[in-house]
C-alpha cells in the first residue's frame, strides 16, 4: 500500500502554472492536493523470453482506490451485474525512458523521445550560439504479464487519475474522459471482481 502523497498547484502572478511538493511562494496562489501513492510493477529480470524487456508479475495484492477529492469529481462506474460474466483486462505494456522512469501504457508501440543534446560552436565555445540538437531516442517496452495485469491496470487507472486531477481547465475534459474510461476497464473486468 502507497503512502499519501502531497502536491501544491502553485501559481504565479503572470499566470504561469508549477505543480511541486513543496508549498508555494508567498506571492504565489497555492493549491493543496493530497492523493493516494502510485505502487509501481516491478520489472522481470533479464533473460525472461519476450520480443522486448519483459515486466514480472507482481504480488495480486490490489491497490486501494485513492481518497476521493474535493474538486472535479469523476462521475462512478456503472454497477455491474454480479451475474455477468467477467472477461480478463486487455494487454497493457510497461515502459521505461531513457532516464530509468517508468510508465504503463496501451501502446505496443514505443514512443521515441528527442532528448536535447549540448551543441558548441566552430571554436568549441558552447557559448556561442551554435544551434539546437538532439538525439532521439526509443523507450524500452515489454508486454505485462497475465498474472500482473491487475496490478498494472491499478496503477494505470492511478496515473491517469493524477493526470485528470491536475490538469489545466483546457485539458480537464480529456482527461476526465481518460481517466472515466480505464476506471471502467478495471471495474468491470476480471481486476474489480469482488
Amino acid at each position: 500500500m502507497a503512502d499519501e502523497v502531497v502536491f501544491y498547484r502553485c501559481t504565479d502572478a503572470a499566470g504561469n502554472l508549477t505543480v511541486q511538493n513543496m508549498p508555494c511562494g508567498k506571492d504565489q496562489k497555492q493549491e493543496k492536493r493530497v492523493m493516494q501513492g502510485i505502487n509501481t510493477v516491478p520489472m522481470a529480470p533479464a533473460g525472461t523470453t519476450t520480443t522486448h524487456t519483459p515486466a514480472a508479475a507482481s504480488p495480486a495484492a490490489s491497490t486501494p482506490t485513492p481518497p476521493a477529492p474535493t474538486t472535479d469529481t469523476a462521475a462512478a462506474p456503472p454497477p455491474v451485474d454480479a451475474n455477468a460474466p467477467r472477461l480478463p483486462p486487455p494487454v497493457l505494456y510497461q515502459c521505461t525512458t531513457h532516464d530509468k522512469d517508468t510508465f504503463v501504457t496501451e501502446d505496443s508501440e514505443p514512443a521515441t523521445r528527442c532528448v536535447p543534446m549540448r551543441t558548441v560552436g566552430l571554436d568549441g565555445n558552447p557559448q556561442a550560439g551554435a544551434g539546437q540538437a538532439c538525439e532521439v531516442v526509443r523507450d524500452q517496452c515489454a508486454r505485462v504479464p497475465d498474472g500482473a495485469l491487475c496490478d498494472a491496470w491499478k496503477k494505470r487507472r492511478d496515473e491517469t487519475e493524477v493526470a485528470f486531477r491536475f490538469s489545466r481547465p483546457e485539458n480537464l475534459d480529456k482527461r476526465r474522459a481518460d481517466y472515466e474510461r480505464v476506471a471502467r476497464i478495471v471495474h468491470e473486468s476480471t481486476c474489480g471482481a469482488p
